[in-house]
C-alpha cells in the first residue's frame, strides 16, 4: 500500500501573478524549486492563508525571474496577488519509505526569497 506523504513544505510565499486564461498549473521560480527539490510535473497542494482555499495541481518553473509564484487557470478563481500560500510537495511511499522520510521546509520572506532552509 502506499500512502501520501509531505516531503516539502514552503512557507510564507506570496502569490506574485494569476492567469486565468492559461491552462492550469501553479508557475514557481527555479530558485524555489531548487531549495526545495520539486520538479516541474509533480502534483503539489497550495493552501491560500487569505481564503481559505486549497487545491491541487502541478509545476511548472519559472526560469526567467526570481521569488515568483504563479497562480494559472481555475486555480486563479481562487487565489489573489499578494495573498500568502503555503506550497506543499507530496509523494506517494510504502509504510517502511514513510518512516524515513523527513519533511524539508522552506521559509520565504515577503518577497519570496529563501530566508530558512529546514530538514
Amino acid at each position: 500500500m502506499l500512502y501520501p506523504v509531505c516531503r516539502v513544505k514552503i512557507k510564507g510565499g506570496r502569490v506574485t501573478e494569476k492567469n486565468l486564461y492559461y491552462d492550469g498549473s501553479i508557475t514557481i521560480s527555479s530558485d524555489i524549486l531548487e531549495s526545495s527539490g520539486i520538479l516541474p510535473g509533480d502534483m503539489v497542494d497550495v493552501l491560500n492563508l487569505n481564503n481559505g482555499a486549497r487545491i491541487t495541481t502541478y509545476v511548472i518553473i519559472e526560469e526567467k525571474k526570481k521569488g515568483e509564484i504563479f497562480l494559472n487557470g481555475p486555480a486563479a478563481r481562487f487565489f489573489e496577488i499578494g495573498d500568502k500560500v503555503i506550497i506543499l510537495g507530496i509523494c506517494l511511499a510504502t509504510q517502511k519509505e514513510r518512516k524515513k522520510i523527513k519533511m524539508k521546509i522552506i521559509s520565504l520572506s515577503e518577497k519570496n526569497k529563501i530566508v530558512k532552509v529546514e530538514n
